[in-house]
Formats: C-alpha cells, sequence, structure tokens
C-alpha cells in the first residue's frame, strides 16, 4: 500500500491509493429511519418535541463526526480571466478555494472530477512551454484526489500522462474502470500508484474512501488510444466499495466523470455502499436560494440532489457549471458510519474578488503573453458574424462550421497528391471539434480566433469510402437530431437533404458502436458540388468510392463515425493550421458573406425546409455532453458576486435521522416523557391536527 507525504495540507495526513480490485462486495446495511422534514407551519414546541424524539440516543458524540467537501469539476483551462463572459480566472478561483479550506477546518477534503485541461489558446501555452503545464502548477497543493475526465485524453495518453507528473506534490488521479496497462507511460503511473481506483485520505477524526468512474464512451470520444475502458461502472465502483470496506471504510465518495448528471441518476441505484456523489462533464448548476454560483442563471435543480441506492439508502449528488466559476462546498455528518445530515451550497468565485498573486506571477502572465502573440496575427477580415455557437454547429451548417468544413476539403485537395492520396471531393468536420461556442463579430480574424475554433490535436486526413459506408456514416451524423450532438456534421463539396422524424441508426455509443436496431432512413438525398447523385430518395446510386478529407479522430471512428477499419492517409497538418490557411491564402484574407452567410449555408435542409425554401432547420435542442470534446456551457451575466459566509443550512437525509437542531442526547428518561407528552397531544388534537402535524413535520421518501 502506497502512502503519500501530503505537506501542502495540514489536515491531510496520509493517502492510501487502492490500484486494483478484489473481486467480492461486502454488505452493508440499509439504514431504514424515517426522514424528518423541518419545514414548519406548527409551532416550534411541537417541532422541538418530535426531533427530540427521533435524537436517538446511540448516536452520541463520539459517534457522529462532519465532513466537509469543497469540490468543483470541468476546470478545462479556463485560466484567464474574462469577466466580460463570466470567468473570473484561475488566481481568483484559487484564493477563493484557499480561503474555504481555512474556513472548513481540519476534517476536510477537496475533489475535482474531470476535465483537468482542455484543447485551447491557454493549454497551448502549456504545450509550447513544456511541463509542468501551467493548469496543474496553478493548483498544485490543493487537492486530495482527482478523477480522469474525457478532454485529458483529447490529446492522447502521454499528454495526459505528462499533466499527471506536472504535480508537486503528488496526488492520486482515480478511475475504477481505467486499464492503462498498454499503454508505458499511464502504466508507469499506475505502478506508482498516481492513478488508482480508488483512495484513502486520513483525516483528523477519520478516514474516508474515494472512488473515480470515468465515462465508458471514452475511447468514442476522445483520444486514449490504447487504454481500456470497462463499460460496466457499476461493477468497478463496487469492486473499490469492497476493497474500502476490507480495510474498515465506510466512508466512501465517488468522484464521476459520466458526462453528466442523468448517467449518474442512473448509476447511483445500481450502488451499494457509497455515500455521497460528486458528479462531472455536464456542467449542471445546481444551487439554493441564496447561493452565490452564477445567480443570474436558473438552477437545474436544488444542491444537492438525493437519490436512492439499491438498498434504499439516501445518496446526495452534487456538481457545478465548469470553467472555474463555482466551488461547492458539502458539509457531510456520519453518525455510527452511515450519512445523517447534510448541508450545502454553490459559492460563486467573484469576477472582481481577490486573486492569488503566486497564481497570477507564475500561470495567468506567462499565458497573457503568450496568447497575445496569437490575438496580434491578423490572417483575414470577415464581413460577417460568424456562428460557432454550441447550439448551431452541433444542429445546422453554420458559416463558421462551413468555412473549418471548406478549410479541411482545401487542405486535402492542396496536398492530397504530395503524401500519395487521391484527391478528396468532400469533407466532413465534426461539430464536436468546433469549440469556441461563441460568435466571433465581423472584422479581423486572427490566429487566435483559429486557435478558438479547432484547438484540438486532431489532423486532416484523406480516405476512400464506399458509397454505402458513406450513407451509414452520414445516417450516424444526423441520428443525434433533435438533441445538439457533437457527431453532427458540418460538410463540404456536397449538400443533403434529411427527414428529421425518420427513424434514426441506432448503435451502441458507449461500446464499440455496433448497430443495436434500426439502421437509420434519415437520408433521403446527397448531391455533390458538380451535381453528382451519390444517394436519391434514400437510396444510394451505384458508383465508386468517395474521396473524403475529415479530421484523424473521425477517421479511427471516433464519434462512431464507420471509418475505423479503412486505411486513411495524413497530409501534414493540423485542422486549426488548415483553417488559418484557408483563411490567409484559400480565401485571400477576405471571409465574405456571400459564401458564409450569417444565417447558414444550407448545405443540410429537412425534407419540409427543402419544400418551403427555408434552410437548416434542424431544430435546436439543449445541450447535452458529448464528442471529441466537450463542454461549454452558456455564459452567465458577468456581474460580480461576493463570496458568502459559508454557513449553510442544514438539509436533512431522507432515511436518517436530523440533528441538526438538537443534536444528540444520552439521557434517556426525558425522552420517555417527552414521547408519552407527544402521545398525549396527538389524542388531544384529533384527527385534524394529527394530519397537519405529521403531514407537514414528517416525510417519508
Amino acid at each position: 500500500m502506497a502512502v503519500f507525504d501530503y505537506t501542502k495540507r495540514a489536515d491531510i495526513k496520509e493517502l492510501h491509493v487502492h490500484p486494483s480490485r478484489p473481486q467480492f462486495v461486502a454488505p452493508k446495511p440499509a439504514l431504514g429511519v424515517t426522514r424528518i422534514a423541518t419545514r414548519t407551519l406548527v409551532s416550534v414546541v411541537a417541532l422541538v418535541m418530535v426531533l427530540t424524539v427521533v435524537a436517538i440516543p446511540s448516536a452520541s458524540a463520539q459517534d457522529e463526526v462532519t465532513v466537509t467537501i469543497l469540490h468543483n469539476n470541468d476546470g478545462e483551462s479556463k485560466l484567464l480571466p474574462d469577466p466580460d463572459s463570466g470567468f473570473p480566472g484561475i488566481a481568483r478561483f484559487v484564493a477563493t478555494l484557499k480561503s474555504l479550506q481555512e474556513e472548513s477546518g481540519g476534517n476536510t477534503i477537496t475533489l475535482t472530477s474531470g476535465d483537468n485541461f482542455l484543447a485551447s489558446k491557454e493549454f497551448t501555452a502549456s504545450l509550447a512551454a513544456g511541463p509542468p503545464y501551467f493548469d496543474a502548477t496553478a493548483v498544485n497543493g490543493l487537492y486530495d484526489a482527482m478523477a480522469l475526465g474525457n478532454h485529458d485524453f483529447d490529446f492522447g495518453p502521454d499528454v495526459a500522462a505528462n499533466f499527471i507528473n506536472s504535480f508537486d506534490p503528488k496526488i492520486p488521479f482515480l478511475s475504477a474502470n481505467i486499464d492503462a496497462s498498454d499503454e508505458p507511460s499511464l502504466q508507469a503511473l499506475v505502478d506508482e500508484d498516481l492513478i488508482a481506483g480508488s483512495t484513502i485520505i486520513e483525516l483528523e477524526d477519520l478516514r474516508v474512501g474515494v472512488i473515480g468512474a470515468i465515462t465508458p464512451r471514452l475511447p468514442n470520444i476522445s483520444s486514449p488510444r490504447n487504454v481500456v475502458i470497462e463499460a460496466d461502472v457499476a461493477g468497478a465502483i463496487a469492486d473499490e466499495v469492497a476493497a474500502l470496506e476490507a480495510e474498515g471504510i465506510d466512508r466512501i465518495i465517488l468522484i464521476s466523470h459520466l458526462q453528466g448528471l442523468s448517467e449518474d441518476k442512473e448509476l447511483i441505484p445500481q450502488l451499494e455502499g457509497v455515500d455521497v456523489v460528486i458528479a462531472g462533464g455536464g456542467d449542471e448548476l445546481l444551487k439554493n436560494d441564496g447561493n452565490s454560483c452564477l445567480p443570474d442563471e436558473e438552477a437545474a435543480d436544488a444542491y444537492p440532489i438525493i437519490v436512492e441506492d439499491s438498498t434504499g439508502r439516501q445518496v446526495p449528488l452534487v456538481t457545478g457549471p465548469g470553467g472555474y466559476r463555482c466551488i461547492g462546498q458539502l458539509s457531510v455528518t456520519f453518525s455510527g458510519g452511515v450519512v445523517s445530515r447534510v448541508s450545502g451550497e454553490s459559492i460563486g468565485v467573484a469576477l472582481d474578488g481577490d486573486a492569488d498573486a503566486s497564481v497570477v506571477s507564475s500561470v495567468e502572465t506567462p499565458i497573457t503573453e503568450a496568447v497575445e502573440g496569437l490575438t496580434n496575427n491578423v490572417l483575414g477580415t470577415s464581413e460577417v458574424d460568424l456562428d460557432g455557437q454550441r447550439s448551431s454547429v452541433r444542429t445546422m451548417t453554420s458559416n463558421e462550421g462551413s468555412l473549418l468544413a471548406d478549410a479541411l476539403l482545401g487542405a486535402g485537395q492542396r496536398y492530397a497528391d504530395d503524401f500519395g492520396a487521391t484527391e478528396p471531393v468532400v469533407a466532413i468536420q465534426n461539430g464536436g471539434g468546433i469549440r469556441n461556442d461563441a460568435v466571433i463579430s465581423a472584422g479581423d480574424f486572427t490566429e487566435a480566433d483559429t486557435f478558438d475554433i479547432a484547438p484540438f490535436s486532431n489532423f486532416v486526413v484523406v480516405t476512400e469510402v464506399p458509397r454505402e459506408r458513406f450513407k451509414e456514416l452520414l445516417e450516424n451524423a444526423v441520428a443525434g437530431l433533435p438533441e445538439a450532438e457533437g457527431f453532427f456534421p458540418q460538410p463540404a463539396g456536397f449538400t443533403m437533404t434529411i427527414d428529421p422524424d425518420a427513424p434514426a441508426r441506432e448503435v451502441n455509443r458507449d461500446g464499440e458502436c455496433e448497430l443495436t436496431g434500426n439502421e437509420g432512413s434519415r437520408v433521403v438525398d446527397v448531391t455533390l458540388s458538380d451535381g453528382t447523385k451519390i444517394i436519391e430518395d434514400g437510396s444510394v446510386v451505384a458508383g465508386g468510392d468517395i474521396s473524403l478529407a475529415t479530421i484523424d479522430f473521425l477517421a479511427r471512428g471516433g464519434d462512431c463515425y464507420p471509418l475505423g477499419d479503412l486505411d486513411f492517409t495524413r497530409v501534414g497538418l493540423s485542422y486549426q493550421q488548415a483553417l488559418a490557411e484557408h483563411v490567409e491564402i484559400g480565401l485571400n484574407g477576405e471571409i465574405t458573406a456571400a459564401e458564409y452567410p450569417a444565417e447558414g449555408t444550407n448545405r443540410i435542409t429537412t425534407i419540409d425546409a427543402a419544400d418551403t425554401g427555408d434552410a437548416d432547420d434542424t431544430g435546436d435542442a439543449d445541450d447535452t455532453e458529448d464528442a471529441a470534446e466537450p463542454t461549454s456551457t452558456p455564459v452567465p451575466d458577468p456581474t460580480a458576486t461576493p463570496v458568502p459566509d459559508p454557513t449553510p443550512t442544514p438539509t436533512p437525509v431522507p432515511g436518517a435521522p436530523d440533528l441538526a437542531e438538537t443534536g444528540p442526547t444520552e439521557n434517556t428518561l426525558p425522552l420517555a416523557i417527552a414521547a408519552i407528552f407527544v402521545v398525549l397531544a396527538g389524542l388531544w388534537l384529533g384527527t385534524e391536527g394529527r394530519r397537519m402535524l405529521w403531514g407537514d413535520i414528517l416525510r417519508d421518501d
């Protein structure tokens, strides 16, 4: 068992890491106590009597301990302050987190649920400078453990390993369902216990187990290469729970990166022995009235959400918006090894708050200097606003999406012959690879803009696709509509008509992308720019293969594009470089409204739209995390919000006694007297009185 000296955090004594899992599950007792809710329309005297009755004598002060969990998720390299867009910057986040840690005391754990960096101008500066990466330097010594997220693999296993090695002191990165044995750089970290399924954190008054889990979709939405992901997430977690319980650990936290709260809500009912779940990947806003996180945004739900596990026990579930904008503070009280109550709030990082001076000098200043060089390099001028909003590039052929697709086609046509490949006639860019999630105003178009739009390490490739396979590819690409999925296509060199009401292609996106149901019949017509029909009335027109330019992520089968078994040829430049070259050389520095109209390019139309003349009427859905590269969130009103005093109101956990008002007691005589008094009062109140009292105070969830 590995032991880590955690010198930067006085409240952490040591960390024990569990890299492997035994094949058994130790049972945990279910907690079957009626929840007491304290919202009241009855008298304060009656409420106190009821609470006293359920203050079970066995829950003594010695048996009760409270842990404060500070958490965030999806930092995604939002390191520089951008108040106009609602991002405070990493230096203000660090100052706020340190303040909360100091206020919270010795039984405090700080965790994050993955997506610890993201392709961007900021991370480009890290790659150029080399490890230690700025994203790690900024938060050194602040976290006790981190979950691995899908974006942590976007640049491949070696960059992920460099990121983990960037931390000093070292901390464990957790994922119970990951097998890195075929990736030497990551396996070396497994051997050092820096990648593990779970860890034990020793606090002042107790030991707490922490387990990690990552989405089974990882191979289809990122670039993990030979990393193998166990699809049975619940089984992998159960193994880690058993390992922890075998060492006497019965307070267990799960930090998951499953891409959204809906996945965690489906997972928790399959679990046993997990006390708290901290989710990542979905950027959902959970908050209560008065919480300072994104005060002008509507909450998806309260903080925390309560979900029942497989035994009926109530499990608090929390998450938060990414980009270092908010910090969750969850106070969890354990009585006799089980959760008896929770309280919490979502705390906003003030846009005008104090910044950590050391982070400003070591991180924000050098990144700012690097980014300014990109911003000052003007590649051309756009006479039209370019729409790169997530809701646009994942549901319609926006002008920015078409600009990038044209760049892939142009790069393929210019360089294919140099690499012995056939010159492409079409190109496809997935909407998930377009990352700026914003409208770029008309005017100067800079190198920095190209990094905002196309930040990943995706390279332009050319491949030959049989026509039947091309039809399957397009059916896959539009299968997500009306949802805004990252696998939606931005085409070049052809137009297509679809029927969004027809059956969608059904594949296993959590596994090998195999067909699981309908083959799909949404693609009605496909016509090349020279007028050649590829698909007509839903049927493939016989003919030769289609030469396609795309990105290597899709060519390797990413987003379930059926290309993984086909040979492809790289043509020597990334998609960001292709975009820069297309604007500067291919368009002679002029992005025109005629070629790239603001309302979209009409390259994909629906049957109804084709009949009426309205183009790109493919719907606009709520954001759903997916494809190679997600997640941006709606931009909040950039109103500075001071961090409140973190003293949230306790929230009782259903199925556990609420000791928030009275605390434990060891004297049983007053309890007996109080119980008799309550019975007599109940008889006196009569039927209507009993209904009003118990109907409002007691709620059995």
